[in-house]
């Protein structure tokens, strides 16, 4: 007679965890992106509608800023997408989710994020993103005030060349990205595979929290160099006024979930689930009918 063993759970701190973290490469991150990418050219046009939103509400951010004579928060603002941007994905991770299956994936089918099982975990991690995000605003502003005191930038001009010509601005510039960049290791670590982990496998958001912290220790050169290619990319997408975020949000989030599939071991006993209709190719050219499936020819 045949004995079987519970698989023990994974130590963390201390803690049991239960979903099991494997060592990946720095190819694997290639092989994210380029995954992403191929997300993203599937459905181009569901995935702008659904991030259109954000060089819009840069632009917005932008003008406000100047209206307010707070030009300096500027770079902030724009910097903490690294920050919410693992939870503005959400939408994104479903898409890619419902490819991996061979399911149909459209923009409204984003929205099947609200009625996940988990959602009410997503929603609480969310908000401590956006928690994280505000301190990281008022840290920012705190860190200006007291190199430059309160004293606003007269024009875009005057910011630049106290920023760049003035010592004051070079310590500006080495004390807010050090800041930042804790910020940053801070999200990284806590978000890294947490909401597809939750989106996914309905854990809770201490349980996603522990492995995404898990996940960063096993491969910290690797999830350094994915941060660095977030941030890089971000920063891209960011020029001229947010345009580019409309294609960089996509295509990273897309990358984020296959990131998660090579971290995380699939399910061993996953949930059956009635398979979608199979997908087919996607065109630029049929949007945007592509967003009124009922107007199509049957």
């Amino acid at each position: 007679m045949a004995t079987v063993f519970a698989r023990p759970k994974l130590q963390f701190f201390g803690v049991s965890t239960t979903y099991v973290v494997r060592k990946i490469t720095l190819s694997d991150l290639g092989d994210a992106l380029r995954l992403g990418w191929e997300d993203f050219k599937a459905v181009p046009t569901h995935a702008i509608v659904l991030c259109v939103i954000y060089p819009v509400l840069g632009l917005v951010l932008f003008r406000l800023v100047l209206g307010h004579s707070v030009l300096p928060l500027l770079f902030p603002l724009a910097a903490g997408f690294t920050l919410v941007g693992p939870f503005a994905a959400l939408g994104l991770y479903e898409l890619s989710r419902r490819r991996e299956r061979g399911e149909e994936a459209a923009a409204w089918d984003a929205m099947r994020v609200l009625r996940a099982p988990s959602f009410g975990a997503i929603f609480e991690l969310g908000v401590l993103l956006l928690v994280l995000f505000g301190v990281w605003i008022v840290a920012a502003d705190a860190i200006y005030i007291s190199i430059f005191g309160y004293a606003p930038a007269a024009s875009i001009p005057d910011f630049a060349q106290r920023i760049l010509t003035t010592s004051q601005g070079w310590s500006l510039i080495i004390i807010g990205c050090g800041v930042g960049l804790l910020f940053a290791v801070v999200a990284l670590c806590v978000s890294v595979v947490s909401f597809p982990l939750m989106l996914d496998r309905h854990a809770t958001a201490i349980d996603a929290i522990r492995t995404s912290m898990q996940a960063v220790m096993i491969n910290p050169i690797e999830m350094g160099a994915w941060g660095l290619i977030v941030a890089a990319l971000l920063a891209v997408g960011s020029l001229p006024f947010f345009v580019g975020l409309a294609v960089v949000l996509p295509v990273l989030g897309h990358a984020t979930w296959h990131l998660y599939r090579k971290v995380i071991r699939p399910d061993p006993n996953p949930a059956e689930e009635q398979p979608g209709p199979p997908i087919g190719h996607r065109y630029a050219a049929d949007f945007p009918v592509s967003l009124f499936p009922w107007s199509r020819e049957r």
